[in-house]
């Protein structure tokens, strides 16, 4: 079909989507991008963030995913992330824990640099959270 192309989604553990989809959103390191059926070439780094992908059906799925790398051609994209989670399984009390250990790494940093990373992380980790709770 011209209106979709192919979506992989692979975590260290294993192959976890492989499927025909019409948009994924993509939160890229410089910014969030939408991939469509022919986009242009691109390789990005991942911030901690969600995919929004579409299915051919229109079935709209949103998956956490912590860092990573997007590849982009025209037919397909694929994720490699360091980490991602399924919102529909999402385990709550283990996003309370991951929010108050980030809290924590915040506190103890001894530099700026790591600071800023943990800040970064509990902003992403935060807004997993809003989201899941609206669903």
């Amino acid at each position: 079909m011209a209106d979709t192309f192919k979506f992989e989604l692979v975590s260290p553990e294993k192959l976890l989507i492989s499927a025909d989809v019409r948009q994924v959103l993509v939160p890229g390191s410089e910014g969030d991008f939408t991939v469509l059926p022919n986009h242009a070439p691109v390789l990005s780094t991942l911030k901690p963030g969600l995919l929004d992908v579409i299915d051919e059906d229109g079935a709209e799925s949103r998956i956490f995913v912590r860092g990573g790398i997007a590849e982009v051609d025209p037919l397909s994209l694929t994720v490699l992330a360091q980490q991602a989670i399924d919102l529909d399984e999402l385990d709550k009390s283990w996003l309370a824990q991951e929010i108050a250990n980030t809290e924590e790494d915040i506190a103890d940093a001894k530099d700026e640099d790591r600071r800023t990373t943990a800040q970064n992380m509990l902003e992403q980790l935060k807004l997993v959270k809003s989201v899941a709770e609206a669903l």
